[in-house]
């Protein structure tokens, strides 16, 4: 991964830093705005550019493949390692409180924080920048590489039909918070009966999150 450093990729210097405050900073800056809008807008240009990428590397593989190589890599743990190797958390504004827990190394919050900045550079720059950016982050050599695809979706509906309980379903539970900063509930339930709930800021995340509760769950390892 060769990348410049992050403010080269800007053009004002003032959209970057305000991909790098987090809500909890709010609280005790009174007049400051978190990342969450950035980071609404960045997962949908992350996922936008990534599925765009796979889309024209793998002519030939089906949607499945697809879908499970795109949520390998927009994962929180593929994030939040990125955001770190980027030095992201060293750059972040937290509360003391978030500070003094631990919120430079929450995983979560490293990856919102990516998409955070996915989504100031988009609204500094366009998405040409976004994918130029995305390329030096996600090089090719990523996108491509045979790694095993570790979709807990796919998992959890390959051993439940092998142990003949079906295919797993999905509901929403709740869905709270303002329009850009939502965060969902769902429950997936196997053979008729609930396994497990996960929760996300999209209905995908939040039922990629409830199956590796259940995987945890069903299947200890």
């Amino acid at each position: 991964m060769t990348v410049k450093p992050l403010e080269l990729y800007f053009q004002n210097p003032a959209i970057l830093n305000s991909a790098l405050i987090h809500r909890s900073y709010c609280n005790e800056h009174p007049g400051t705005v978190s990342n969450e809008r950035l980071e609404f807008l960045g997962d949908s240009v992350l996922s936008l550019i990534i599925s765009d990428r796979l889309f024209k590397l793998f002519p030939h593989v089906p949607e499945g493949e697809l879908t499970a190589r795109r949520s390998y890599l927009v994962q929180t743990s593929t994030l939040a390692a990125k955001a770190t190797q980027l030095d992201l958390s060293a750059k972040l504004l937290l509360s003391r409180g978030e500070e003094d827990s631990g919120g430079r190394l929450n995983p979560g919050l490293l990856a919102n924080t990516f998409e955070a900045v996915v989504g100031a550079l988009f609204q500094d720059s366009g998405i040409t920048a976004c994918y130029t950016y995305l390329t030096d982050v996600f090089p090719d050599s990523e996108l491509t590489s045979h790694y095993e695809i570790k979709d807990p979706k796919s998992q959890l509906q390959e051993k439940s039909q092998s142990l003949g309980w079906g295919t797993p379903s999905y509901r929403t539970v709740s869905s709270t918070g303002p329009d850009h900063a939502k965060k969902f509930t769902l429950a997936v339930a196997i053979n008729g009966r609930e396994a497990a709930i996960g929760t996300g800021s999209s209905k995908q995340r939040a039922e990629t999150d409830a199956a590796r509760a259940a995987l945890k769950s069903l299947f200890p390892e």
